[in-house]
């Protein structure tokens, strides 16, 4: 098997090091990869987000099978580019991907749907229209800008003040650009939050492991939001009495729903809940995996994913083949300076190879590139050093020390990625 992974971030990192263990993979291409990734496949200096140019060295190349790691390429159509060629993807339709492309659409989804969610205040095309609805709404409020923004279209606004300066950057300042353009108001919810990631192929589903991760910078969840600064997955994370409620209440009416209008789901749908005392809300679709998530859940697998995908990919999932290890697994994020704000790249990496010698543990790489021998960072989230245990204190202890002995100019993570845990249960009606 020849196998084209799409992304060059830590999660296209960890499915290049988990597709490498099979044995029918003869050899992996990924457009564009990074420096940890060069080590363990063909990178090809072909951006995600470039349809076209993917389209063309897949046609060149003809793999076996494509795998989408970021969420561009799918909003942009290439699941349907690549199935209009005969080239096997495992990724939804540009349709299916609206999910997440689009906040209004997902929302609209959910409410024509029943599946339970926040209620919505309005959607609005225009900063005024929004700004009088503000006048008449509880607080807080949460204000969401329907398209792609990078992670930065989600604003909870705690009063008036704050959400008229969001409204106002986004649709007259256009901060966002095109993905700023329409807005919608929806009330805040309450709870802990929760990811759910499911594969499915059209027709059968399965779901991954529970994973939670680290949104905010600093330790005790302070500072600005970032992509992840880390992920953890235990069974303890997710009782099956919860389980069976979240199956329940969205996912299977999810899945029913996009094939009642005529989107069949085929590919990762990662799906954002709040877990409310009134039951499991949704909060957010995304089209794809989450990253860290995917470090952590990669850790965990017990199956041959070549074989699991291909068979996504070809709609004949059987859901039995998915087997986890047990114990947990762990994801420390190391970020550069600055981040999530403006960081300096280039700075030289060292104490990669001692790392990866502590047992249990794998260096999944985000921000990082080739420099002649050196590796040296690229971007914001670095590395993402994973590991696994008989409980989640073993996972993170390895992975910590692994850590440790790693060292950039302006390094730094958090140190409480796994603390807190507070245990989950099986809410509402």
């Amino acid at each position: 098997m020849k196998i084209l992974v799409i992304g060059g971030g830590g999660r296209e990192h960890a499915l290049v090091w988990k597709l490498k263990e099979s044995q029918r993979v003869a050899k992996i291409w990924c457009a564009p990869g990074n420096g940890g990734i060069a080590a363990e496949a063909e990178c090809v200096a072909v951006e995600a987000g470039d349809v076209a140019a993917i389209v063309a060295f897949a046609e060149k190349v003809r793999p076996d099978l494509s795998v989408v790691g970021p969420e561009l390429p799918l909003v942009n159509g290439l699941g349907d580019t690549f199935r209009e060629r005969g080239l096997a993807i495992v990724g939804p339709s540009r349709q299916a991907a609206r999910l997440e492309g689009s906040k209004i659409f997902s929302k609209e989804f959910l409410q024509r749907h029943d599946i339970p969610t926040a209620k919505m205040f309005g959607t609005f095309d225009s900063a005024e229209d929004a700004y009088s609805a503000l006048r008449s709404v509880t607080w807080p409020v949460v204000i969401k800008a329907d398209g792609l923004c990078a992670g930065k279209g989600v604003f909870v606004a705690p009063d008036f003040e704050a959400a008229h300066d969001f409204v106002e950057r986004v649709m007259e300042k256009n901060e966002l650009g095109a993905g700023g353009k329409r807005i919608l108001l929806e009330e805040g919810l309450e709870g802990e939050e929760l990811s759910f990631i499911i594969v499915a192929d059209g027709k059968a589903y399965a779901p991954l492991v529970p994973t939670r991760d680290h949104k905010r910078v600093f330790d005790g969840n302070r500072g600005p939001n970032t992509g992840g600064m880390g992920a953890y997955s235990t069974d303890d994370l997710l009782p099956e009495p919860l389980q069976q409620q979240i199956v329940a209440t969205v996912v299977e009416p999810t899945l029913a729903g996009l094939m009642s209008d005529g989107i069949p789901y085929q590919g990762f749908l990662y799906i954002g809940l709040m877990l409310t005392e009134a039951g499991p809300k949704v909060l957010e679709f995304n089209c794809r995996l989450g990253d860290p998530e995917t470090q952590a859940i990669a850790a965990r697998m017990d199956f041959d994913l070549e074989e699991v995908l291909a068979d996504v990919a070809a709609g004949n999932l059987n859901p039995s083949k998915l087997r986890w290890k047990k114990g947990a697994s762990a994801c420390v994020v190391l970020a550069s300076g600055g981040y999530p704000g403006r960081f300096e790249a280039g700075k030289p990496i060292s104490g990669l190879t001692a790392a990866e010698q502590i047992n249990g543990v794998k260096v999944l790489h985000a921000g990082t590139k080739r420099a002649g021998e050196t590796i040296v960072t690229s971007g914001g989230r670095v590395l993402g050093v994973t590991a696994v245990g008989s409980s989640l204190e073993a996972a993170l202890s390895s992975a910590y020390s692994a850590a440790s002995l790693i060292h950039f100019e302006g390094m730094h993570y958090r140190r409480d990625i796994g603390k807190g845990i507070s245990s989950l249960k099986a809410t509402g009606n």
